[in-house]
Formats: structure tokens, C-alpha cells, sequence
């Protein structure tokens, strides 16, 4: 028992009921969503754009327990 207290019985079906679940893929995209994604794809702001390549760096070059 954790220091919250006793978890209920539906929380734990629940939990049963996901773990019996497996994940699929959600639809393939539209012709219009593709068209659309196609159009705005380069539609990233100069600080995303840098923010996205620091994180990719630093994802690169992750040493220790993050380490895949």
C-alpha cells in the first residue's frame, strides 16, 4: 500500500483491460490531409527550426542512461 492510499478495483480493471490491448496503427492520411501536411510543412518558425536541430543533436550524442 503507497502512502496514498489502496488503488480501487475499477482503476485495476482497467488497467488489466489496457494491458490486454495491443496498439495499431491509427488510418493512412487523406489525399486532402497529405496535400495540406505537404503545404505546411515548412511553416516552422526560425526558433522551432533551431530548437528542433539542438534537441536533434543532443539526441545524437546522448551518453548514459539514455543511451539506446
Amino acid at each position: 500500500m503507497s502512502e496514498h492510499g489502496e488503488v480501487s478495483d475499477s482503476t485495476t480493471e482497467a488497467d488489466e483491460v489496457d494491458g490486454r490491448t495491443t496498439g495499431a496503427a491509427d488510418r493512412a492520411a487523406t489525399p486532402e490531409e497529405a496535400r495540406m501536411a505537404d503545404q505546411h510543412g515548412d511553416a516552422l518558425t526560425d526558433s522551432v527550426r533551431e530548437h528542433e536541430e539542438e534537441m536533434m543533436e543532443t539526441g545524437a550524442n546522448v551518453k548514459g542512461e539514455g543511451e539506446v
